[in-house]
């Protein structure tokens, strides 16, 4: 397990919206301004290849009709897993020395249907892991299908033991669980959440894991999208996604780096992974903090009207 400093970024940045080839070469140029700063791990936003479907929009596609092109356009520039974005991405990693967590809509070309809301890491040795949104928030639920939790792993990297969650995965206590018992160092947060409760808690996270937490939010403003994009868009000028990208440390959930709101930008942070051993030593969850034993199920007990079981009679 790697214990020595690293110097890890989230990537706030803005998708070419509805053009993978676009986005993926907008994420290649910021892989190498990453690691022009030292960056041995960078974090990109959730769905950044191609859009993520905004609440302020996407919740129109519950309508059966109006949604075709949409659908159609998200499809044809979502990522195959693996396949030659992916590729792409890989040989830019290998020539830079860096590992990168990066959102996608990931589709199945072999069977084309279904759109899941997807994390991979990748690194210089190839796509080291997918993993698949275990449930799409409110509106995302019109667009993605499930995941599922056998793809929930921490990878073992020359940069520390990387993990994570999409969004408002991060709130769910069991699939949280399961990485913090897999004894993540880094832990990855894709999202698409611009929110105070947000960092607070990504802030929590840090302390709860012991390990360093990159939050990657979108930044989206309403000048990034076409002229021809097919669904109407409200006029009010507002972003519809401000940021917040930050990096917190574990033992008491300071912000090292960030938050950037209303802009663009990298935000670096050099962590150094063996203050996580003294995060866990002051609390580890899933060690001398853990008392799984209070998940089990509690005994059978009488009913009220039987009265105590001690003034029952015991025989007939």
């Amino acid at each position: 397990m790697f214990t020595g400093t690293v110097r890890v970024a989230a990537i706030q940045a803005t998708p070419v919206i509805l053009d993978a080839e676009a986005s993926v070469s907008k994420a290649l140029h910021l892989l190498g301004e990453a690691s022009g700063q030292g960056v041995k791990l960078a974090v990109f936003p959730e769905t950044f290849i191609p859009l993520y479907p905004s609440g302020v929009w996407g919740r129109e596609a519950a309508r059966f009709d109006g949604f075709d092109e949409m659908w159609t356009r998200l499809w044809a520039n979502s990522v195959d897993v693996p396949g030659p974005h992916v590729d792409r991405l890989i040989k830019a990693c290998a020539e830079h020395g860096i590992y990168c967590v990066l959102g996608v809509n990931e589709r199945e070309s072999d069977r084309p249907g279904t759109l899941y809301n997807t994390m991979v890491l990748i690194g210089p040795e190839g796509l080291l892991w997918k993993h698949r949104k275990l449930m799409p928030t409110m509106h995302e639920r019109l667009f993605y299908g499930v995941g599922y939790g056998q793809d929930l792993h921490v990878i073992e990297t020359p940069v520390g033991r990387v993990g994570g969650l999409i969004c408002w995965e991060n709130r769910m206590p069991l699939a949280r669980y399961e990485l913090y018992r897999q004894g993540v160092q880094i832990w990855t947060a894709p999202t698409a959440d611009d929110a105070d409760g947000w960092i607070s808690t990504m802030s929590h996270i840090a302390i709860e894991s012991g390990a360093f937490v990159v939050s990657a939010p979108q930044y989206i403003p309403r000048s990034a999208f076409p002229e021809d994009f097919p669904v109407q868009l409200p006029d009010d000028g507002k972003a519809l996604g401000r940021g917040g990208a930050a990096i917190f440390e574990p033992l008491q959930g300071r912000a090292l780096a960030g938050p950037l709101y209303d802009q663009e930008g990298i935000v670096v942070a050099d962590v150094d992974l063996g203050r996580c051993m003294t995060a866990k030593r002051w609390f580890d969850v899933v060690g001398h903090y853990s008392r799984e034993d209070v998940l089990h199920p509690p005994a059978p007990t009488s009913h009220a009207s039987d009265g105590p079981a001690s003034s029952r009679p015991s025989g007939p």
